[in-house]
């Protein structure tokens, strides 16, 4: 049985992820308080992790992650599960953004285009979606309809179409997203 939902537009991938280990490694982190989102990084460019490292020249084209070298952060290293899931991508393709993303109870993510987060855009990167907290009332819209996602699961979405987030739940809603170079391995599990 085949257990892929594609459209044209989302995917939800062959991959299932332990919730309870997430959660309780996410519950290790520094869970600061914060007002509306937050934004816990776990991969991120090598100068921001390490500031020894010197800041990467400018360049034309930033969509593609290939501008700077990526550092897991101290929080990815002391998370062995989240290190797994994430080793799950890194076995087969460059992994870049890796980040832990709150939205607070309540709150909502505006409709908006990422525009670089797209298969069908040329050298770029796409971002995989596992939620790990999304309480009842939590809807992730694309192109206006809800995706039916549920924590542990991994998900495909073009975020280059207008997506918004409703968080109508009694708790904050956590998401692990992965950005990763969108190469023949990756490809075979997200196009038909």
């Amino acid at each position: 049985m085949n257990n892929t939902i594609t459209s044209a537009d989302r995917v939800k991938l062959p991959f299932q992820f332990d919730v309870e280990k997430m959660i309780a490694e996410v519950n290790q982190l520094r869970m600061n308080n914060f007002i509306y989102y937050n934004v816990i990084p776990l991969r991120s460019p090598a100068h921001m992790v390490d500031p020894s490292l010197p800041v990467p020249p400018p360049t034309e084209d930033y969509a593609d992650g290939s501008w700077t070298d990526w550092l897991d952060t101290n929080d990815l290293k002391a998370s062995p599960y989240l290190n797994e899931v994430i080793n799950t991508f890194k076995e087969h393709t460059k992994v870049t953004l890796v980040r832990i993303l709150r939205l607070a109870a309540g709150n909502i993510v505006k409709e908006h285009c990422d525009p670089t987060l797209g298969l069908e855009i040329p050298k770029s990167v796409i971002r995989l979606t596992i939620p790990i907290l999304n309480g009842d009332g939590v809807v992730f819209y694309l192109n206006g309809e809800p995706v039916p996602m549920q924590p542990g699961e991994c998900w495909y979405m073009r975020l280059t179409d207008p997506h918004s987030v409703v968080n109508g739940s009694s708790e904050d809603r956590i998401n692990l997203t992965i950005d990763m170079i969108p190469n023949d391995w990756v490809k075979s599990h997200i196009l038909p």
